[in-house]
């Protein structure tokens, strides 16, 4: 007899889904059944992580609305109207606000905040013809706290963190649940060569990409009565730091 998966017969888009967290997050909905749609700039290495998991690669820009559209009738026309959207795709940039320049400030709220947006705003259609739908928007511990050197970054999180309770009030109507996911530093391309104080934090190591993606399997899988609010995934350094002997 042949298990059952949780995600069996459900449509998944993952963008920045060919790496780091998106992978992880792609890796883990096809497990559980969930064909994935993996969108993403990296081309080579979309197309090989769709033909692993059996799911589907198109490249896509999130800071494009024409993108977007296509991305969507493209899932549809592969698999059906979409039920999970994981909006990861995100940049960082370490600049102090007295020197970040205006195309670096718009740079990243451009692909962090307008991305995100533009993902529900056209993902609420494909999920109202779904009859549901689970919106996971991934932000920071940065959009619950603030960071020298990453101003344009923090301010574009607390913004998706915004979005995702906004957003979750308008779309109830549709069944469409929208949450956030605030990960700390996790051992991604991204963070390579970071020193972020391990040692004074409760867990005292970085965070893997799997962790995160069991908790993004969880919230569209089981947390069906949770919407709007935050899940944050930072071995605790958000709640203070340790003074060890």
């Amino acid at each position: 007899m042949l298990s059952m998966g949780k995600l069996d017969g459900k449509v998944a888009m993952v963008t920045g889904g060919s790496r780091g967290l998106g992978e992880a997050d792609s890796r883990i909905l096809a497990r559980e059944g969930a064909k994935v749609v993996v969108c993403d700039i990296l081309d080579t290495e979309g197309e090989a992580l769709a033909a692993e998991i059996d799911g589907a690669y198109i490249h896509l820009d999130v800071t494009s609305e024409e993108q977007w559209i296509k991305a969507i009738a493209f899932a549809e026309e592969k698999f059906g109207p979409v039920d999970i959207l994981i909006n990861n795709a995100g940049v960082v940039a370490f600049t102090p606000l007295d020197s970040c320049d205006l195309a670096e400030w718009n740079r990243v709220i451009e692909i962090n905040l307008t991305g995100t947006f533009l993902g529900i705003r056209h993902i609420a259609a494909s999920m109202e013809r779904a009859g549901s739908g689970v919106i996971v928007n991934i932000s920071s511990t940065a959009g619950l706290t603030g960071y020298s050197q990453l101003g344009a970054y923090v301010a574009s999180k607390w913004g998706v963190r915004g979005l995702t309770k906004s957003a979750a009030l308008d779309l109830a109507k549709y069944n469409i649940r929208v949450v956030s996911v605030h990960p700390g530093p996790i051992e991604t391309p991204m963070t390579a060569g970071l020193d972020v104080g391990f040692s004074r934090r409760p867990i005292p190591r970085i965070g893997q990409p799997e962790e995160v993606a069991a908790m993004v399997l969880f919230l569209v899988a089981d947390a069906t009565f949770s919407t709007g609010t935050e899940f944050v995934l930072d071995g605790g350094a958000t709640i203070g730091e340790m003074v060890r002997s």
